[in-house]
């Protein structure tokens, strides 16, 4: 499927300093639009990235029906350009979809808007370590109603920003008692809007005691960790990679997924579990937690330096060339880069 073009008068790129590529600041040319009118998908095309008009009535204002994904391109050494995944983006947005009672994206519209824009904007595209561009999918309601009740109208767009790391220094965190991301019946597994908005309070107390993000905690009897602010969780006990196993409270993370693959590509052993708190701290304690670091697409891994629980600060030992992390991170990103065959056909060429 090919849709059509309209071109930007006027490229931002001779503007765009690409030594400096602060995450989520800097956006890319065009983006790709669709339309749901309530019985069929309208408007599908690539046009220039600007301003969106909406009724001040628009549901998604009012009522937050707004999932979204982020996923990476990258460009290898040759010049190809590499997409991470993407069949697993779709799948997860058409999950949330369905949770936030909104039709679902075509596999055609999403899979195909999304390579077109890349190639429409493939000079965005930069190169050099830990740089890429990131793929923002959004997908939101527009009925212009007051109203209590699913959206007639939708709007899905797709967003790229060339971007460098997340995180530039390992992360000092804090194991959250007071509020909770999500439960068990809510929409923790979605990839919803509002579930960020919820935990934009707490994040920041954590960041005004000196800490980057939260460990959450399980919201019946916070006694489980569960998620890392924007990441998965992992762990390293006893020479075992130990991550919390996945409920409709926590996100299914695509590099979580891949970083499980790769530890038993290796015959490294993996335990998807419950994790709890005062195993963690007791762990941190005798040292049998050797490594602690998060998972996300924005992320990649991001290790944790520092733990914090009830006043008390732990502190893990520096990753070394020889940690599990530092290994799995280098190993995948040779993967999406190219430099690394891929085992896995987890990388699509543009």
């Amino acid at each position: 499927m090919s849709f059509p073009v309209r071109h930007t008068a006027k490229s931002r790129l001779s503007e765009t300093d690409f030594n400096h590529l602060p995450f989520g600041r800097i956006f890319s040319d065009h983006m790709f639009q669709a339309d749901f009118n309530g019985q069929h998908w309208i408007n599908a095309g690539i046009r220039p990235y600007a301003p969106l008009e909406l009724q001040p009535s628009s549901a998604v204002i009012h009522y937050g029906q707004s999932v979204f994904e982020g996923m990476k391109v990258y460009r290898s050494a040759e010049g190809e350009l590499l997409l991470f995944r993407p069949i697993e983006n779709f799948k997860r947005m058409r999950n949330s979809s369905i949770r936030l009672s909104m039709p679902l994206v075509p596999e055609d519209i999403f899979m195909n808007g999304i390579m077109e824009l890349i190639k429409v904007d493939a000079n965005w595209v930069p190169s050099g370590d830990g740089k890429s561009l990131y793929i923002r999918p959004v997908y939101f309601a527009t009925d212009p109603l007051i109203g209590v009740h699913p959206s007639e109208l939708y709007t899905f767009l797709v967003i790229t920003s060339p971007t460098g790391a997340y995180y530039t220094s390992e992360l000092k965190v804090r194991i959250e008692k007071t509020y909770s991301r999500a439960s068990r019946s809510g929409t923790g597994y979605a990839k919803a809007a509002g579930n960020y908005a919820g935990a934009l309070y707490p994040t920041q107390l954590a960041q005004q005691a000196g800490y980057n993000q939260v460990i959450w905690t399980d919201a019946a009897t916070n006694t489980k960790v569960e998620e890392s602010g924007t990441m998965n969780l992992m762990f390293v006990i006893n020479n075992v990679l130990v991550t919390p196993s996945l409920s409709p409270s926590k996100l299914a993370g695509i590099t979580r997924d891949s970083i499980i693959e790769i530890a038993r590509h290796w015959g490294y052993p993996v335990e998807e579990r419950d994790v709890f708190v005062d195993e963690v701290v007791a762990g941190l304690r005798d040292g049998s937690v050797t490594e602690a670091f998060g998972t996300g697409t924005a992320a990649n891994i991001a290790p944790i330096s520092v733990i914090g629980h009830e006043g008390e600060d732990f502190t893990l030992p520096i990753p070394t060339v020889e940690s599990f992390s530092t290994k799995a991170l280098n190993f995948l990103d040779g993967i999406k880069t190219g430099r690394i065959a891929d085992p896995f056909g987890w990388v699509v060429k543009i």
